[in-house]
């Protein structure tokens, strides 16, 4: 049946008058009139008849009235944007690519958040693909977190936080014994992170501005595989400032400013628009930025 037939019978239904129904709808009452008569066709009953200078529904009318509001209301309800969308009862499984420096951050407040509203939700955690990957056309990753670069044309992106860096270094490391200035700063030997195999980045620019050159005797892929190895050297390596205070002591590391004039990193997430408009989708997207604001 036509779902407009369905919004005529109930203002008729609630008004008992073709000409309120009729200012009701927005339409005329020659319109609501013809649409009465197909309706009595449909139904096979008059459903309103006259009383005096008015209008009664049949008994067959009244027990419509309910049903049809309560159709109408479950049809909005399909057709509106996220409408109905309850978290505890949501079943899935999302997939947030980052680096592992953000994910051991932020994964255990994400998923506290998710699961005090959504006990049955799981997380898929992948490392960085290589640049230029399409996983989110693809949909293999549902939300990418980090430095975004590289990124397919359509993709929605949304600013998270701005974070500079900071050096690390073993608690016991010679450079505490006095400030580190840019001299000191590029004597040292420095740990890279690169998953490709990088060696040169920001640093090395800025350093150069100053007419120094710093040594990168290591590259290894991942902030966690630096830390570890800044803990059992004289390398020093890149972090974020506050971002694991009791991991970063746990491991008898200092952090301590870089003396360089660097730009912060730019921290965002990026998904398909496929996704934009769903609810599930939206709801994991706003817990993930929630996650970076508390873990800061």
């Amino acid at each position: 049946m036509d779902l407009n037939l369905l919004r005529v019978l109930h203002a008729l239904l609630q008004e008992n008058s073709v000409t309120r129904a009729a200012e009701r709808l927005g339409t005329s009452p020659a319109a609501v009139s013809r649409t009465l008569a197909r309706l009595r066709r449909t139904v096979g009953d008059p459903l309103l008849v006259r009383a005096g200078q008015g209008m009664v529904p049949t008994p067959r009318a009244l027990e419509l009235r309910d049903e049809v509001g309560a159709l109408l209301r479950s049809c909005d309800n399909v057709l509106r944007p996220g409408a109905g969308f309850e978290p505890v009862h949501l079943r899935r499984t999302f997939t947030l690519q980052a680096a592992d420096l953000l994910l051991v951050g932020l994964a255990g407040t994400l998923i506290d958040r998710m699961h005090a509203e959504a006990p049955h939700v799981d997380v898929v955690f992948l490392p960085e693909a290589v640049e230029g990957g399409p996983a989110l056309r693809q949909g293999s990753v549902d939300v990418e977190l980090g430095v975004l670069g590289h990124l397919d044309p359509e993709i929605q992106t949304r600013p998270l936080a701005r974070m500079p860096l900071v050096g690390v270094a073993r608690s016991g490391h010679p450079l505490f014994d006095r400030p580190v200035d840019a001299r000191r700063f590029a004597s040292v030997d420095h740990i890279g992170i690169s998953r490709l195999g990088k060696r040169l980045g920001p640093i090395d620019s800025a350093l150069g501005e100053l007419g120094l050159r710093r040594r990168v005797a290591v590259v290894v892929p991942s902030h966690t595989s630096a830390m570890l190895l800044a803990r059992e050297s004289d390398l020093i390596a890149l972090t974020l400032p506050g971002w694991l205070p009791d991991a970063t002591s746990a491991l008898g590391l200092r952090t301590f400013p870089i003396p360089l004039d660097l730009a912060p990193l730019d921290l965002g997430m990026a998904w398909h628009p496929r996704n934009s408009g769903d609810p599930g989708h939206r709801w994991f997207r706003d817990h993930v930025a929630a996650s970076v604001s508390t873990s800061r």
